[in-house]
């Protein structure tokens, strides 16, 4: 056998550090993956332990003309929880100004631009208002899921892959980005790192229609133990609003998008 050359080494030691390196790499996107259901355990924990929470939003939601032009609709809000039966938020966009209240009892949603609400009575917890009012009205609240008491649950139930993509900054701070997939959508949540991982950015992307519209919610002011008083929680019909019912096609006029439009994202 002739003598290796050192030309013929140095090949054979790049080849070799390519692949340690290849083997590396491939082991570290595993654990990336496994570490992408713990840091998102770690976050609905965090939320699902808090007797109280509060944050502002803003949120984009886009629709896909006839001709395939994406528009998008944007608004913003505030949220206040106590656990485990207390609600409020309130959404303020450009074809709507919503606002629900929850004591518990009852649930209570308004619409200052169509000047009309909706009551009912919903005795239960927050979780089982926010599973009603979504299989009675039809109407899809994004971004509710992550308040559920057993959210990594619901989060999780159809995931099929999940990723550790890196560490990315949402509004100056630093969060651990994850991307999840499931049957008809894709969705990626950028989670706050240290102490208190609380969800900084979510975005939802529906991969059923054409265009592959997306529905990103941007979270703020976190506030966590700061219960929020009783009358808070109590809602007071404005003068001249007319009440509907819950299962009527008014309710259409509490969303956020322009009345014949949809994103078709039910998440």
């Amino acid at each position: 056998m002739k003598p290796e050359t050192f030309l013929q080494a140095k090949v054979r030691a790049m080849l070799g550090a390519a692949a340690i390196a290849a083997l590396v790499a491939a082991t570290a996107s595993t654990a990336r993956a496994d570490d992408s259901a713990m840091i998102l355990k770690s976050m609905t924990d965090y939320l699902g332990s808090q007797k109280s929470l509060s944050a502002s939003f803003d949120s984009d939601i886009e629709v896909i003309t006839p001709e395939l032009q994406k528009i998008q609709f944007s608004s913003s809000g505030q949220m206040k929880l106590n656990r485990p039966d207390k609600l409020r938020v309130r959404r303020t966009g450009g074809y709507a100004d919503v606002e629900l209240v929850y004591d518990g009892k009852t649930i209570s949603v308004y619409g200052n631009n169509a000047k009309s609400y909706v009551q009912a009575d919903l005795p239960g917890t927050v979780d089982q208002m926010i599973d009603t009012i979504q299989s009675r009205s039809g109407v899809g609240l994004p971004g509710a899921d992550l308040l559920f008491s057993d959210a990594f649950d619901t989060l999780m139930a159809s995931v099929v892959d999940g990723r550790h993509i890196g560490l990315g900054v949402v509004d100056g701070v630093e969060c651990e980005h994850l991307a999840f997939r499931d049957s008809d959508t894709d969705w990626q949540i950028w989670i706050e790192t240290g102490p208190k991982p609380v969800p900084r950015k979510y975005v939802i992307t529906s991969k059923t229609l054409a265009g592959a519209p997306q529905y990103t919610l941007r979270i703020r002011d976190w506030k966590t133990d700061a219960f929020a008083d009783a009358d808070t929680f109590v809602f007071r019909a404005p003068a001249g609003a007319t009440k509907v019912d819950l299962d009527s096609a008014a309710m259409a006029e509490l969303d956020e998008l322009p009345p014949g439009t949809s994103s078709g994202e039910k998440k």
